[in-house]
């Protein structure tokens, strides 16, 4: 077995053209969580992509669903300086063919970082494709449920979402006066507003 070949095997497991979304286009699956960041190179990674993956995907348009599921920093998260590199090497037409980017089970420091750092890594041309799916339930909103595999503990993670607040999970806040503006009853505001004039 050549070292191209051995090294891709951890990429089938991470990247997958299957299914297709409900206006028919092919569907390109990223399951973040199997993407071993350690022990693969950004390197081997773009030569599997130019391989297997852009090939099939540059005369057309398609959607990619991306499985935030079980992802921990240090272990499935390449990096900055990687992601960007890999990022930059994504042929101008297969970014152009990019018709939605479905951003299944964001937790809230994925939503942070590409709050802060999503335009500068993936453009705001791609960037503004993305669209963020808590649950399942709202990916077959958007995704044929026909012909797509997800791994067990996608579901199970999902399952497991039931029985956990909004509130608990970081989507929602409790606390009520979060878009209100200061009172006007505490001396702490009377003394910035005396200080403004």
């Amino acid at each position: 077995m050549n070292t191209f070949t051995s090294q891709s095997a951890p990429n089938r497991r991470v990247f997958k053209i299957q299914g297709t979304d409900k206006q028919g286009r092919p569907l390109l699956q990223i399951i973040a969580a199997a993407f071993l960041a350690r022990s693969v190179s950004a390197d081997a990674l773009k030569k599997y992509l130019e391989a297997e993956i852009y090939p099939r995907l540059e005369t057309k348009q398609f959607s990619v669903l991306y499985v935030n599921t079980g992802v921990e920093r240090g272990e499935n998260f390449p990096g900055i300086s990687a992601l960007r590199s890999i990022l930059d090497a994504v042929p101008a037409g297969i970014k152009a063919n990019i018709a939605a980017v479905y951003f299944l089970h964001p937790g809230l420091n994925s939503r942070l970082f590409l709050a802060a750092f999503g335009r500068l890594i993936l453009g705001s041309e791609v960037y503004g494709k993305i669209k963020y799916l808590s649950r399942l339930d709202r990916a077959w909103e958007h995704v044929r449920r026909k012909g797509i595999e997800l791994p067990e503990f996608v579901v199970e993670h999902d399952e497991d979402l039931d029985s956990i607040s909004m509130v608990d999970y970081g989507l929602e806040s409790d606390h009520r006066r979060v878009h209100a503006g200061p009172s006007m009853d505490s001396s702490l505001s009377m003394y910035s507003m005396r200080c403004i004039s």
